[in-house]
Order: C-alpha cells, then sequence, then structure tokens
C-alpha cells in the first residue's frame, strides 16, 4: 500500500489539489501529518494561517454522553444551508495495536460521508494526556490551508482534553447527559474555563432539571457576558440540533464583535507553536538517547564515578550540539 506523497514535488502537487476540492489528495496529506516525519515537516513549511478564512468548533465530554450521534445530527442541520462546507475530524482513542484511529465515527457518520459539502476524517490520539495529538492540530491548519471554512474537531472524553480543545477551537462545546450533577460540580473549575456552550444530551432521560439547575448554579457566578449558553437535545431524534447550530453562529457573532476571536486565535498559535517545539525536542531528546556515548554516562553514574547533575549538564550539551550541527548542515 502506497504511504502517500513524500518527496517535495509530490507534497506540493497534493497541496495544490487538495486546496482545489480533491478529498483524495486530502486524506493522503492528514494521513503524511500523522506518520511524522521529514514529509510532515516539509508539508508545515507549505501550511500558513489565513486570518478570518475558517471557524473551528470544538466539541468534548464524557465518554457515552452521544457526542458522535449530535455531531452527525449537526453536520446535518449545518449543511442544509446554502453554500455551507464543514470538515469533521474524530479524534478516537488509539489502537493499542496499531496505535491507529478506532473509525467507530466513520462507521456512525456514514451517512454524511458522500455529500460533498461534508469532509470526516478520524484520528487517533495516540494516548496524548490532552486528546489532541499534533497531527489533529495540523490537520486543522491543513484544512484552513485548503478554504475549509468550518472545522469540527469531536474529541474523546473529559480531563486534560478540556484544556486542549480549548486551545485549539474558538468555540467549545461541552455535552453532558440528565444525572451527570455531581460530574458537574467537581468539575466545575474546568468546565467553567473552557466551555462556551452547554449541552444536556438525551433529555428524555430522567434528571433533566436536576442537571440543568446544578449547571445553571455552577455559572450563576460568571459575568453575564461570560456565561454559556444551556441548550438541551435529544439526538437520536434530531430534536435540538437546529438550535445548537444558531447557537454556534450567536457565539461566533459575538466574539467577533468583542475582539476575544482575536485574542484566542493567538492563543492558538502561542499553544501550538509550543507543542511543535516540545514535538521536536522529545524526538531529538529519544534519539540521543539511543546513541551509544549515553550509556557510559549511564554505567558512571550508577557506578558512582558521575553525578546526576554533571551528567544531566553534559546531556544538555550534547542536545545543544546536536541541534547546531543539524541547523548549520
Amino acid at each position: 500500500m502506497s504511504e502517500g506523497p513524500t518527496t517535495p514535488d509530490d507534497l506540493g502537487l497534493q497541496l495544490e489539489r487538495a486546496s482545489a476540492g480533491d478529498r483524495g489528495a486530502l486524506a493522503r496529506l492528514i494521513s503524511v501529518l500523522e506518520r511524522g516525519g521529514s514529509a510532515s515537516t516539509s508539508l508545515e513549511r507549505r501550511l500558513r494561517v489565513r486570518p478570518g478564512s475558517s471557524y473551528t468548533v470544538g466539541i468534548t465530554g464524557a465518554p457515552g454522553a452521544g457526542k458522535s450521534t449530535l455531531v452527525s445530527t449537526l453536520l446535518g442541520e449545518i449543511i442544509e444551508e446554502p453554500g455551507q462546507q464543514v470538515a469533521l475530524l474524530a479524534v478516537d482513542p488509539s489502537s493499542p495495536l496499531s496505535r491507529g484511529a478506532l473509525l467507530g465515527d466513520r462507521v456512525r457518520m456514514q451517512a454524511h460521508t458522500a455529500s460533498p459539502e461534508v469532509f470526516i476524517r478520524s484520528m487517533a490520539s495516540r494516548g496524548h494526556l490532552g486528546g489532541l495529538a499534533m497531527a489533529t492540530r495540523s490537520a486543522r491548519r491543513l484544512l484552513e490551508h485548503c478554504g475549509w471554512p468550518l472545522t469540527l474537531i469531536e474529541t474523546v472524553g473529559v480531563g486534560q482534553v478540556e484544556l486542549d480543545v480549548a486551545s485549539a477551537t474558538d468555540t467549545v462545546i461541552v455535552v453532558l447527559n440528565p444525572g451527570w450533577g455531581d460530574e458537574v460540580q467537581a468539575n466545575k473549575a474546568g468546565l467553567m474555563e473552557v466551555a462556551d456552550i452547554f449541552v444536556i444530551n438525551k433529555a428524555d432521560k430522567a434528571g433533566l432539571e436536576a442537571t440543568r439547575r446544578d449547571l445553571e448554579g455552577a455559572l450563576a457566578s460568571l459575568p453575564p457576558e461570560r456565561r454559556p449558553q444551556v441548550l438541551e437535545t435529544i439526538a437520536t431524534e434530531g430534536k435540538g440540533a437546529g438550535a445548537l447550530w444558531q447557537a454556534i453562529k450567536d457565539h461566533r457573532a459575538a466574539i467577533t464583535a468583542s475582539g476575544e476571536l482575536g485574542r484566542r486565535r493567538l492563543a492558538q498559535v502561542r499553544s501550538e507553536l509550543r507543542g511543535m517545539v516540545d514535538a521536536v525536542l522529545a524526538d531529538r531528546v529519544q534519539r540521543l538517547f539511543a546513541a551509544e556515548e549515553v550509556d557510559g554516562r549511564i554505567l558512571a553514574i550508577s557506578e558512582g564515578r558521575l553525578d546526576m547533575a554533571e551528567a544531566g549538564e553534559q546531556m544538555l550539551a550534547l542536545l545543544y550540539d546536536q541541534v547546531n550541527h543539524s541547523t548549520t548542515t
């Protein structure tokens, strides 16, 4: 099976095709970003931020909250608008065997895969603590570069992912279920910090009123302009998806008018640049520790001939030399 474009000329050609609407080329380029390595770096060098050209919505929530069903109904609402196009990056837990995405979301959303207005791609979290691997952020930039006006990112679970999705998207939707009142209190700080819209899905289940009451009570201390909207949906019946789409548009208009969108975009760039630097350093450190000369220092430490602090300084010096050599050759 072909690994897709790898040379600069191949990448350039595929990027041209993806920008012209070729879904196959777009999929191949995302695969390049997922694999990483020199081809991924070469592709990253071709991507440029295009201010105002796209908008990103993050959708997160506890497993079993019905996020994927909700997203599927939301996609249907979005493409009912004339001329609207939307891409979905569905972040799945990584397979313990292949490290690839478990493609459940593709199965659940197959009704939209034939639509020319929708592009769906499952991506692996690869065990990343925040639930969003660097490749997901890179894929979002690729979609922006190729002219997709709206991208949805559906993430796995709730936890550190809350902060991760907030740093990568413009509007954050947190999906809850009735009876989640205790978790609302337990996760109050994280949820209140990142959510722009709360959705109580499965609103036909018992505990709806108590959950809404607990949630609105937790939100009451926030200034009105920062208070997330609370919506109710029954995704399996398609109920509430239209109101959710309208809430997304309203939130976009509000943060654009206030200047908050610009501030969020700068924070996104800072976070993604930091993540890129962290990833490069992690790769270099891994290669450094694979070198034979490290074994001698490890043995010296274990025999008491070298202290840990000095060894650490020596390793940093070696890392600096490695980086300096790569930038001058």
